[in-house]
């Protein structure tokens, strides 16, 4: 199971279009701070219907958009 498994949860859950969610908020989900290994697993996000679309260091925020499906 990864470890980011309930943001993936969470984006499922929330069903937008569109989430944003700071850094803080995703921290929160977890119950750990996260570090640049974020990058390797964002990835898994497609398997819950999202993908990330952008990070932000500056604004430490991160996008996610549901992927439509053809």
């Amino acid at each position: 199971m990864s470890k980011y498994k309930p943001v993936w949860e969470y984006l499922y859950d929330n069903g937008n279009i569109e989430v944003i969610l700071s850094f803080d908020e995703i921290e929160h989900i977890l119950g750990f701070k996260i570090d640049h290994s974020f990058l390797n697993y964002k990835k898994e996000a497609k398997e819950y219907g999202y993908e990330v679309v952008k990070i932000s260091l500056k604004e430490k925020k991160i996008v996610f958009h549901w992927m439509v499906r053809k």
